[in-house]
């Protein structure tokens, strides 16, 4: 039996007007994922237990089958693990963005208008995190560039504190929601100092881009602990991410990595390579199970782009599910996927929500005959809940 994840992040959402009414999973034409939920199991199922804030490094713990309550240390330290940072017992790991802000007012008079700074490449982000290193990088702080905006800092025997993810707060001064821990505060204003005029972002203005022209400082957390997934499950596992938390979640739980050049982590990602990297690890590799997680849905909401979160569902179902269920077919490979979201993200929010989600369990050994789309609602209407979602995977697999 070969197990295959499709993660669609963020897919889940409400009904949107301009959808007639829709959530664009129902809008979405998916036939790929209507056929095997006609052929499988719909319910929903709850990926962020209560009181834990809905982000993807807690929902995709639960979607692998490892209780958040018990094995999340922080978001950062995750991502950590992919980009291959050392990381001591006492030092605290950073999720740290370059994000665009408004250019008049003091600092924190400032608006947050883009937590990605338009989606910026790794090699752009790279040179002005070598800005950064070469101002800030001491015994105390280290940073690391990561993939796109998303990048790490490390903070030798440093304090745990609360702060804010700047996807939450786009649109808004930025103020009330800036780090109380003066060293981190200061950082982030003397980035913008060090970045909104450097040569690459006067460029990206030139080129009617966003500007990547301050560090956001999120995430915090300390060295994770996770289970083998191998010891936990008797199976050989591997990942097939664009981004670097999925990739430290694999790392940290002794999963094979898969590298996809082109893989963006947006809608414009390389999702043919993604496919089919997926479909290597279970036919020539060896592996037993595949988590392909796509990005996308989870980017385009944050953007509040509508059309485009439609349209990479329909890639999700076409490129990805079609391609995958149609290998293993013709590789005569009895296999069981399971399709689902780790968490909504609201169009009308632009961020995350902690709902449950819809899923859909496939066994090609266990075909019954229905018909069914692929939504919320019907995924709701079926009476079939599971509470804690890191419970799914074992029922997925056993």
């Amino acid at each position: 039996m070969k197990y295959i994840v499709v993660l669609g992040d963020g897919m889940s959402d409400e009904p949107v007007a301009a959808l007639g009414g829709k959530t664009p999973l129902e809008y979405a034409n998916t036939p790929a994922m209507d056929a095997l939920a006609s052929k499988g199991e719909m319910g929903m199922v709850q990926n962020v237990p209560a009181g834990m804030a809905p982000g993807s490094d807690v929902a995709n713990l639960s979607v692998m089958g490892y209780d958040p309550v018990t094995n999340y240390s922080g978001r950062s330290p995750l991502e950590a693990l992919s980009v291959g940072v050392e990381m001591a017992p006492d030092d605290i790991v950073f999720r740290c963005n370059l994000v665009t802000v408004t250019e008049e007012e003091p600092y924190g008079e400032k608006t947050i208008l883009d937590h990605s700074s338009g989606e910026i490449s790794t090699e752009d982000a790279d040179i002005l995190m070598d800005t950064i290193r070469e101002h800030f990088n001491n015994e105390e702080f280290r940073f690391y560039t990561g993939t796109s905006y998303r990048h790490i800092m490390i903070w030798k025997k440093g304090n745990l504190v609360p702060l804010e993810p700047p996807h939450d707060h786009l649109t808004k001064v930025i103020g009330p929601w800036l780090p109380k821990e003066e060293k981190l505060r200061q950082m982030m204003e003397k980035s913008f100092d060090l970045l909104n005029d450097h040569p690459l972002n006067l460029r990206r203005a030139a080129e009617g881009k966003n500007k990547a022209n301050s560090l956001w400082f999120w995430g915090a957390g300390t060295r994770p602990s996770l289970e083998s997934f191998a010891a936990k499950t008797g199976l050989k596992g591997a990942m097939v991410s664009a981004v670097d938390l999925l990739k430290g979640i694999a790392v940290g739980a002794g999963m094979k990595v898969c590298q996809v050049e082109g893989a963006t982590g947006s809608i414009d990602t390389n999702w043919e390579g993604k496919a089919q990297a997926a479909i290597d690890a279970l036919l020539k590799d060896g592996c037993d199970f595949v988590y392909v997680h796509l990005e996308a849905p989870d980017e385009m909401a944050h953007q509040g782009l509508v059309e485009e979160k439609v349209r990479s569902i329909e890639y999700l179902d076409s490129r990805i599910v079609a391609p995958l269920k149609k290998a293993m077919e013709e590789a005569g490979e009895d296999h069981r996927m399971l399709i689902l979201p780790d968490h909504p993200n609201l169009l009308r929010l632009r961020t995350h929500t902690g709902d449950a989600v819809p899923y859909v369990l496939y066994d090609s050994t266990r075909e019954r005959r229905a018909i069914a789309h692929y939504s919320e609602a019907e995924a709701r209407a079926t009476g079939n809940f599971e509470p804690q979602g890191h419970k799914l995977m074992d029922r997925f697999l056993h």
